[in-house]
């Protein structure tokens, strides 16, 4: 006997199990297939001695959306994280990423424009024509995101 679905869904990761669900309210079918053995893609968790694992590393769920919010937790309790991380400079916290609250308490700055001539100096005193390593391409970055702005 052939069995006919509505939907193919390939993956049944986030996208694909929400698709599924929906299209079943509706009275539609889909054969969900997945190369792996198990559901939800990247954000899987095997529970090894009641413990919740995240197999493929941490996630974070993020939106400000209250609508979504209640949506996702239907399915399962999101516990309310919310990711502030900072960095140690001379004995000094800083927000990451950095943003102009972080150039402020670096340098004393208020403006974009300062910041953007902050940076400026120092790629000149460092003499960075083209970034050669991730630490010059972040300097060299930040200064090309003011110039943008």
């Amino acid at each position: 006997m052939k069995a006919n679905y509505d939907y193919l869904v390939v993956g049944a990761g986030l996208y694909g199990a929400v698709f599924a669900y929906e299209a079943k309210k509706k009275g539609k079918t889909c054969l969900v297939i997945d190369k792996r053995s198990h559901i939800a893609g990247n954000v899987y968790c095997e529970n090894v001695h009641g413990i919740n694992v995240h197999k493929y590393g941490a996630h974070i769920f993020h939106t400000s959306d209250k609508k979504i919010w209640d949506y996702v937790n239907q399915f399962a309790e999101f516990n309310n994280y919310i990711n502030s991380p900072v960095a140690v400079y001379k004995d000094e916290l800083y927000n990451l990423p950095f943003n102009m609250n972080t150039f402020s308490k670096m340098w004393g700055i208020r403006t974009p424009e300062e910041a953007q001539k902050k940076i400026a100096e120092q790629i000149a005193e460092l003499h960075i024509t083209e970034p050669k390593n991730w630490r010059n391409r972040r300097s060299h970055s930040s200064e090309q995101m003011f110039m943008r702005s």
